[in-house]
């Protein structure tokens, strides 16, 4: 059983009430976790309110902030192997995922930021004024709640709990209630690291946890990642005190295949760009737009080496495709597909769950579908499954336009042998990362997020101190009162 972190106390929900975390691998409980009520909600934002001016953080040097962030990335490799078995057996990914992308990539946002901790600074500025001094400080927004998804739960809780605590936030993480075991490992290793009480506050449950937490009047600051639909409610439950927003949403990321691409290249890149962690990723490669003349070789290619691909729980060393989250969402993937070939796709692979030892556990075969259109529902919405949709296309020219006409903008790929056709697509695509030649890796040092209707604002790098910070100007005339 978990509890909730307030005040830096461990308790249960106000309510008594608890709700169960499963393994999508074989659909057995794992853990019964605290739900948070109304009451607990309150609590948790007085307690980061109150340790938000407790000159135990307030007063905190900056070296000492990134001390501790540094210390919970010691913390994190220290531990490295149950917190990537505890990431698998929770959200499915297979345990090399866990150990060597989800973890590591923890440890490194951690250590990125702490890096950020001295470097926090403001600007002198010449102003038209006579006799005037102006300079502008960087002040934190405040109580932030930082609302995580379910498909790399621990990972995307340090992309928003290690920037906001660099610059001297206090904060409420509220982790997706289908995979939040990681994030209480990884919040009981914050506290053991140093934080102050009520610096770091820790509530689990539902979507009525993270509503509560968005409409209240005193969190600053909210930072969500997870679906367009749900980033369009933040924006309306933020309104009433003007809620600083940070929104990572959907994604539907166009892939260019250029007549002129290595196929073969193009294949593995986009195999593992479409199925990485079974194609729950908001960057996910989702609609591959290949030149006609490479079409049906790049369709092949796609099919042979989708279906090389082990399915199988993640534990299992030799897997290389976990479960999907749910019985829900595998319904829910398996209904685009369905729907897709209502269509007139051509299923060329997959399109059904896997049956045999794995009928128990939310397991879907990879699927290719040839002759999609623009117009079908799987070219786009967000399938987030292991679906790879192939759009041939005739005109170059007309690329763009169609990579564009999508509400979303989080991310695209261009495969093509010509830097100039390459950087020329990139500067015309309405994307947030756009990736040549290669698969979508975000890194800490830099940006992501999403043009249009896949999110405001950016994480990571230098923006995300931009994201949790209040820039102060303070004019000071030097003429005397």
């Amino acid at each position: 059983m978990t509890n909730l972190l307030v005040g830096g106390e461990w308790t249960a929900a106000s309510g008594g009430a608890r709700f169960q975390t499963v393994n999508p691998a074989d659909g057995t409980v794992l853990a019964e976790c605290a739900e948070a009520a109304p009451a607990d909600i309150d609590r948790a934002v007085a307690a980061a309110r109150a340790a938000l001016h407790d000159p135990a953080w307030a007063d905190l040097p900056p070296a000492r902030r990134a001390r501790l962030l540094w210390r919970v990335a010691d913390l994190v490799e220290e531990h490295a192997d149950e917190l990537a078995e505890l990431e698998t057996r929770d959200n499915g990914q297979p345990l090399g995922v866990a150990k060597d992308i989800t973890v590591a990539g923890t440890a490194e946002h951690f250590r990125y930021f702490a890096g950020w901790c001295t470097k926090i600074q403001g600007d002198v500025i010449p102003v038209s004024y006579p006799d005037t001094l102006h300079y502008t400080r960087r002040e934190p927004v405040g109580v932030c709640a930082l609302i995580t998804p379910w498909n790399f739960p621990m990972m995307i809780a340090a992309w928003k709990l290690a920037p906001a605590l660099a610059c001297g936030n206090t904060v409420i993480i509220k982790p997706a209630e289908q995979t939040p075991l990681s994030t209480v490992a990884l919040v009981e290793l914050m506290e053991r690291a140093g934080f102050p009480p009520g610096v770091v506050n820790l509530l689990t449950g539902g979507p009525a946890v993270g509503a509560g937490l968005a409409v209240h009047e005193d969190v600053d600051k909210v930072s969500f990642t997870g679906s367009t639909r749900v980033g369009r409610s933040l924006v309306y439950a933020g309104a009433g005190n003007m809620k600083r927003l940070t929104l990572e949403l959907g994604g539907k990321a166009p892939s260019i295949i250029a007549a002129d691409a290595d196929i073969d290249a193009a294949v593995a890149g986009n195999v593992m760009g479409a199925l990485f962690n079974s194609g729950q990723v908001c960057a996910a490669y989702a609609r591959f737009y290949v030149d006609r003349k490479r079409a049906d070789e790049f369709t092949a290619k796609m099919a042979a080496a989708a279906s090389r691909l082990r399915l199988g729980p993640g534990l299992d060393p030799e897997s290389q495709l976990g479960p999907l989250i749910t019985e829900e969402h595998l319904n829910r993937v398996d209904s685009y597909v369905r729907g897709a070939r209502a269509e007139g796709a051509e299923l060329v692979i997959g399109g059904q769950r896997a049956d045999g030892p794995l009928a128990g556990g939310f397991f879907y075969e990879p699927t290719v579908l040839a002759g999609v259109g623009d117009e079908m529902t799987v070219a786009k919405e967000e399938v987030f499954g292991p679906v790879i949709p192939v759009i041939a296309y005739d005109d170059p020219e007309e690329m763009v336009a169609r990579a564009n006409a999508s509400e979303y903008g989080l991310a695209a790929s261009i495969w093509t042998n010509d830097l100039s056709t390459a950087h020329k697509l990139a500067a015309r695509i309405r994307a947030g990362a756009v990736f040549i030649n290669m698969g979508h890796v975000p890194d800490a040092a830099t940006t992501w997020g999403g043009f249009k209707a896949s999110g405001w604002g950016r994480e990571m790098g230098p923006y995300a101190i931009d994201a949790y910070t209040e820039v102060k100007g303070v004019w000071t005339h030097l003429g005397g009162v």
